[in-house]
């Protein structure tokens, strides 16, 4: 029974009536999947098949820059952190922490860094199970947990150390939470809505645009007679935000970090392929899904604002804001998800009010939604499998450390040169070695209060002492590997030093340096 069918309602003509009707006949078709054990079975097989997805080589992939700074950021001491997130990535402060305290207990192995998030997807998983169960009917949320769990995209960010997971994780428990305090007011549901609105902003700030699709399910409330739903809504946002607004506050200086990420229009053309993880895969969800509109009816507000406004508001600002990348929007694949389950549910008749299918079309509606799910998992299954393979356009660093490991030798140095974090990938592959001493680096990233390391003014003077170098370039297109290195760095070690060895990777040059 919802909040609002607990107040009499006298006039058949009044439309209350009906959506109490409605909301009436909502819940009696999710009760009649079977109650604790539907919500069971739509949360729990999408979470398995996720994981299913997910966890197998959980590991193989090597780390690229992103995660290369989530390990160098979480393995500093509290002091260093602090002084970090005061210059860079205040925004992802909660992560850093919560990824210090695991990285203490559990390691930091690639496989170790990316298990919470593995975690967190395949919980998403079954939250969109419990959404569509809760909004429309069992095989709505079973279909819809199942289509989300084999989204290439899920598999790739769930292999990722970064906290795209748990945005997506949390703006699921923030629409599940408001679902609940507004079909049964609570103190306790409002005040979890308003901390799962905190934690969607910890977990990446433009995920808190779900809250578009949420002020107009709740505007729909109000219409609908519910008198304390906006005021609750409104409180519960405020408390919420004011949580995360000196985060904002200090995070907005910091803007400039991305200001690197020019968007075209040519990125909204390849946007269903890069937030889906393939072209098939995205086409096929957000052109169903839009179709699913008509078929959503009370939550179509609710879907169509969370998967389609957080890309069209980020496209039009990205000029300013620079936020129009498709791992920042990944929380909007569970709306589309739930769209399209809504589109090819409503074929079987499930969700028309007040119809309750026999036998004969509740099996021809389960054989439907188990050829849709499995259809669309052996379609995106070859793009899940490339999304577990390495970035091709990323520096091959494991190998570059195993260049070094097996050829160094006692005294020798390290250089490094080009533009792709060299210096903080290395120091991750190297770690539990004894790499080579960094001779030219002056000021630690740990002073600097920052992920770069200052270097030498004089690095004549610095590279004094060593007779064998390991240079590490990412100039790797057949230019000389210390191309576009600073003027007084180049000179010195073309004077003092002559390549007797190049090792050629992906991207990446390794090169010995001997003193002539």
């Amino acid at each position: 029974m919802t909040a609002y069918a607990q107040t009499p309602q006298t006039d058949p003509e009044q439309p209350e009536q009906h959506q109490e009707t409605e909301g009436r006949a909502a819940r009696r078709r999710a009760d009649s999947g079977g109650g604790k054990g539907s919500a069971l079975l739509v949360f729990a097989l999408p979470v398995l098949v996720a994981l299913a997805c997910v966890l197998p080589g959980l590991g193989g992939r090597q780390l690229w820059r992103d995660e290369h700074a989530t390990w160098w950021a979480s393995t500093l001491s509290w002091h260093y952190l602090g002084q970090l997130i005061d210059h860079i990535d205040i925004v992802f402060t909660p992560y850093y922490a919560a990824m210090h305290l695991w990285i203490a207990v559990a390691g930091d192995s690639p496989a170790t860094l990316r298990l919470p998030e593995a975690l967190a997807m395949g919980i998403s998983a079954g939250l969109v199970g419990l959404l569509g169960r809760r909004m429309f009917a069992v095989r709505t949320g079973l279909l819809a947990g199942l289509l989300f769990a084999v989204v290439p995209a899920i598999t790739r960010y769930g292999q990722e150390a970064r906290p795209y997971a748990f945005a997506t994780l949390f703006a699921l428990l923030a629409t599940l939470f408001l679902l609940r305090a507004l079909e049964k007011p609570s103190l306790r549901d409002w005040t979890l809505y308003a901390l799962a609105i905190a934690a969607t902003g910890f977990g990446h700030l433009v995920a808190m645009s779900v809250l578009a699709g949420h002020l107009g399910l709740v505007v729909l409330a109000k219409r609908r007679g519910d008198r304390i739903a906006h005021y609750a809504f409104a409180g519960a946002v405020l408390l919420g935000l004011s949580i995360t607004l000196p985060m904002v506050a200090k995070g907005s200086g910091q803007s400039g970090q991305i200001a690197w990420n020019n968007t075209t229009t040519q990125d909204l053309v390849d946007f269903p392929q890069e937030l889906f993880g393939s072209w098939i895969t995205g086409g096929v969800v957000m052109g169903l899904g839009v179709l699913g509109l008509l078929a959503a009816r009370r939550y179509a507000v609710l879907l169509g604002a969370w998967a389609m406004l957080p890309p069209v508001l980020t496209f039009l600002t990205a000029d300013q804001l620079h936020l129009f990348l498709p791992r920042y929007l990944l929380f909007t694949i569970p709306a589309w998800t739930l769209l399209l389950a809504a589109a090819v549910t409503r074929l079987t008749g499930r969700l028309e009010p007040e119809v309750r299918p026999g036998a004969v079309a509740k099996a021809v509606g389960g054989v439907l939604v188990t050829a849709v799910a499995a259809g669309y998992a052996f379609v995106a299954w070859p793009a899940i499998g490339d999304a577990k393979k390495d970035l091709p356009m990323e520096p091959d660093y494991a190998a570059a450390a195993q260049v070094i490991a097996s050829g160094e030798k006692p005294g020798d140095g390290v250089i490094f040169n080009g533009g792709l974090s060299e210096r903080r990938a290395m120091a991750y592959e190297l770690r539990d070695r004894k790499a080579p001493k960094d001779m030219l680096m002056e000021w630690t990233p740990q002073q600097n209060g920052s992920y770069g390391a200052t270097e030498c003014g004089r690095p004549a003077r610095c590279l004094k002492g060593v007779d064998r170098l390991w240079l590490v370039s990412t100039i790797a297109d057949g230019r000389p590997p210390l191309t576009g290195a600073e003027e007084k760095k180049a000179a010195a070690i073309d004077e003092d030093f002559r390549a007797t060895r190049t090792v050629r990777l992906n991207h990446v040059v390794v090169q010995v340096l001997e003193r002539k």
